[in-house]
């Protein structure tokens, strides 16, 4: 959430920015709203003023042995009208952030400006894509001859958009997974097991709702959702805390099966692993002091391409445009891996500072090591990785001509020493 004293200071500057994002709003109405709030505010200050002034005099006037009840009634009917002040700020107040949660965090100023993902700024490439001597195989047909992948019985068990992985399949997911964790523990970050359902207030603390309730699967039942990634409950983790400055940053890694409906994607992706209602991802998330943050990006961001890096898939580091990030994102990092069968490189990893925006919603604060006031906290997340992608990615990247495919050395220790996937029997 924006903090809406940039707002009030400087309006016209903080339109612009948004309007960068694609979003427009009634800056104008927005801020009648603070001075109808603020006039209240006043009225409000004003009776209790008065009302304790009275209160003094009623006591004068009982020790002094009067009658004190018609000041006493006009007090009872200014504390009514104190309890209608409140009620009519309130309504005010919610007002007000029913308008700030549908406004995006503000871009970076080293974020390009664009309308969309044709405006996103290429930064480096790492590997080159291999020049193959036989004729390409996406990973749908190679986990299929391979006897490993199969959508068609994951269909029928629950519908489209779902898939089934057997023998080496399940393995080389697990094995993905358990690399990319001892990967990340290793760079000093800390595992952690999460629930896989939250409250609608975590999913609205990192920026999930109101906004993209349509892409969520909701158990009405129980109030409750299935996480669209392990962002959500490792950063709530600490909500409503005040964290010691001097032990930030505090950096996070889990593995957890996320769910989403991918409203607005009809028609896309349909075939195989790329785009599906639930898949493994091991995520990265970071909550750090607001001085830093930025230097923080680069370093979560380049943890993510050490998965790469070791799995020798040849990739590219995006920096996305004002009109392609994300709703909490104040610069955004995209990985990109190259799949040969589409011949094109395709996301495998965010990597995203969100500055104090998810902190003003979930109410993480710390304390600077050198003293003074509690801040906001900053927290980044990045995907290390998506592993139904990566898997893609290994498949396609590493696929051999006699239909094999070949184990990166260093998953090799996860898979018992093999250096190949041959078909399954």
């Amino acid at each position: 959430m924006l903090d809406f004293s940039k707002i009030r200071q400087n309006p016209e500057s903080v339109t612009a920015a948004l309007a960068d994002r694609g979003t427009t709003f009634d800056v104008d109405a927005l801020l009648r709203l603070d001075e109808k709030r603020r006039a209240v505010i006043q009225q409000v200050e004003a009776l209790q003023a008065k009302r304790n002034e009275t209160s003094k005099q009623i006591g004068e006037v009982k020790r002094a042995g009067g009658d004190a009840e018609e000041v006493m009634a006009q007090m009872r009917a200014v504390g009514e009208e104190i309890k209608d002040l409140d009620a009519g700020r309130k309504a005010v107040d919610e007002a007000i952030a029913a308008i700030l949660e549908t406004l995006p965090n503000l871009a970076h100023e080293s974020v390009p400006v664009g309308p969309d993902e044709a405006a996103n700024r290429e930064e480096r490439r790492h590997g080159t894509p291999h020049a193959y001597d036989f004729e390409i195989r996406d990973h749908v047909d190679i986990g299929e001859a391979l006897g490993i992948l199969d959508m068609s019985r994951a269909a029928k068990v629950t519908g489209a958009r779902f898939s089934a992985q057997f023998g080496m399949g399940a393995r080389l997911e697990r094995a993905l997974a358990a690399y990319m964790i001892d990967l990340h523990a290793a760079a000093g970050y800390t595992e952690v097991l999460t629930p896989f359902l939250v409250s609608p207030e975590s999913m609205h603390g990192t920026g999930q709702l109101p906004k993209f309730a349509d892409d969520a699967f909701y158990i009405e039942k129980d109030d409750l959702y299935l996480i669209p990634t392990s962002e959500v409950p490792l950063v709530n983790l600490h909500r409503d805390e005040t964290l010691d400055g001097s032990a930030l940053p505090l950096k996070y890694c889990g593995l957890t099966p996320c769910f989403r409906r991918e409203a607005g994607s009809y028609g896309r992706d349909t075939r195989g692993l790329i785009r599906v209602h639930q898949f493994n991802k091991v995520e990265m998330v970071w909550i750090t002091d607001s001085e830093t943050s930025f230097e923080s990006l680069e370093a979560i961001t380049a943890q993510a391409e050490s998965v790469l890096q070791g799995l020798e898939l040849p990739y590219r580091v995006m920096t996305l445009s004002t009109g392609d990030m994300g709703f909490g994102a104040a610069k955004t990092y995209d990985l990109e891996v190259w799949l040969p069968s589409q011949d094109t490189y395709r996301e495998i990893s965010s990597c995203s500072n969100c500055t104090d925006f998810q902190a003003r919603r979930t109410g993480i604060r710390y304390k600077p090591a050198e003293g003074g006031k509690s801040r906001l906290a900053h927290t980044l997340n990045g995907s290390g990785l998506a592993v139904g992608r990566t898997l893609v990615a290994l498949l396609e990247n590493h696929q051999q001509a006699d239909g094999t495919v070949a184990i990166p050395e260093a998953l090799r220790p996860y898979l018992g020493g093999l250096d190949s996937i041959t078909p399954r029997a």
